[in-house]
């Protein structure tokens, strides 16, 4: 269909955002300035706000190890407002709901808003440095498309303000935090915030597949856990006396070969890496603490928790060869969930109608892992309906990449499909 010239407005300020979003990566629990930003322009658009502050409970939030009033400030120093950083209460993440005003449905959809922690590349052949909008943020880069998917919600969210007459129930945007390391999901899932949901969305753009390309749903997520393990000895002179020591490098050295050498799951597939190992402080010193962080994957949660398991024996024996203590701790869990077809088929009859969609195809098989399938589960166990839509985005390299970078014509795409499923969805 043609685009008006609201439309194309629109199209234009969603890649403004998206460039401004890039430029000022943030990540997990830190993003203030994204949560203020966001929350400035829903507010005005007349949605009831609640801050991450407001819903998130502190034992909930997983891996959350960070210094609040110095990431308030940063912000606040690269553009917030500080009336609406304050407005944080100290938590980031954004809830904003439009009520229509009439009987009809709960319509979710979920928005990552934080960035993966990794130094964006500076050469002219990555358009961001090239174009200016490269990240400021010094370890932190939008590697993963969040910036896309914040500012596809923004526009989405402008377009049912703008036609709230023609709808009916109410719509949620949830702008989620610290989806790196599946950590903000699952303290959101636990605030509440899904358990009226009818119908859930949440999207994600790249994933290897072309612009114009449209999954209406996935499959095959695997559950995963996040652990840091912290091993501590004993140092003493490594010539002198290294019987007086407890080398916890060779503990942790002999948990990372091992822990690859854990058997496979005869039900499904399994993953484990190490991902992280650290330490020694001099070469004639007997090393006195180690860190590791590693992570477990499995196809459901019994083999998951298989794994997990399997990886904690491990642990717990490599320490006790050394003699040395250990403190293993959870940073992040995520479970998987499927897609529902009758969602499935509302995302992909609006797909159809959507200019640039060269293919819609209803399912795409994900190896990976999402906490939004906290969000999905919650919403199917309570006899709602959820699905976790496919946007094709060509690339520039792989999710993760410091030369990631992703074509910004499916940023309309992404935006008219879920204006389409919306009114499919919520429409009077």
């Amino acid at each position: 269909m043609t685009r008006t010239t609201t439309e194309s407005n629109r199209i234009q300020k969603m890649i403004e955002r998206r460039r401004d979003f890039h430029r000022y990566p943030e990540t997990g629990w830190t993003e203030f300035r994204t949560t203020a930003k966001v929350a400035q322009i829903m507010d005005r658009l007349g949605y009831a706000l609640r801050f991450g502050g407001d819903f998130i409970r502190p034992e909930t939030a997983m891996g959350r190890t960070i210094d609040v009033e110095a990431q308030m400030r940063r912000a606040v120093d690269q553009g917030a407002e500080p009336a609406w950083v304050k407005r944080t209460n100290g938590t980031t993440g954004l809830s904003a709901e439009l009520d229509m005003g009439r009987e009809g449905p709960v319509v979710a959809m979920r928005f990552d808003i934080d960035c993966v922690d990794t130094d964006e590349a500076a050469d002219e052949g990555h358009l961001p440095a090239r174009e200016g909008f490269r990240s400021v943020n010094k370890g932190w880069m939008h590697a993963c498309g969040h910036d896309g998917h914040t500012a596809i919600g923004l526009a989405v969210a402008e377009y049912v303000a703008e036609h709230k007459d023609s709808f009916k129930g109410k719509i949620r945007f949830l702008f989620q935090p610290a989806e790196e390391g599946v950590r903000g999901g699952y303290a959101m899932t636990q605030a509440g915030l899904l358990d009226d949901v009818d119908w859930f969305i949440a999207l994600h753009l790249g994933l290897g597949v072309p612009t114009g390309t449209v999954y209406g749903g996935t499959y095959g997520f695997l559950c995963t856990t996040k652990i840091d393990v912290d091993f501590t000895g004993k140092g003493a002179h490594a010539g002198g006396e290294p019987n007086q020591g407890k080398n916890a490098l060779l503990a942790a050295a002999s948990a990372a070969l091992n822990l690859h050498a854990i058997a496979p799951h005869h039900d499904g597939p399994t993953r484990i890496n190490v991902g992280v190992l650290q330490a020694g402080e001099g070469r004639n010193v007997v090393p006195p603490r180690a860190a590791m962080k590693i992570e477990t994957r499995g196809a459901t949660d019994d083999i998951l928790k298989y794994v997990y398991d399997r990886a904690v024996q491990v642990i717990q024996g490599a320490a006790a060869m050394y003699d040395c203590k250990v403190e293993i701790c959870k940073r992040g869990e995520a479970n998987t969930a499927d897609s529902d077809r009758k969602i499935v088929d509302v995302i992909c009859d609006a797909a159809r109608e959507v200019e640039g969609v060269t293919k819609v195809f209803p399912k795409q098989l994900m190896s990976g892992s999402d906490d939004a399938c906290w969000m999905m589960k919650r919403v199917q166990d309570r006899g709602g309906q959820a699905t976790y839509v496919g946007l094709g985005a060509t690339i520039a390299a792989g999710h993760h990449n410091d030369h990631f970078d992703f074509d910004e014509a499916c940023l309309p795409i992404g935006y008219e499909v879920l204006c389409g499923a919306i009114r499919r969805l919520s429409g009077r």
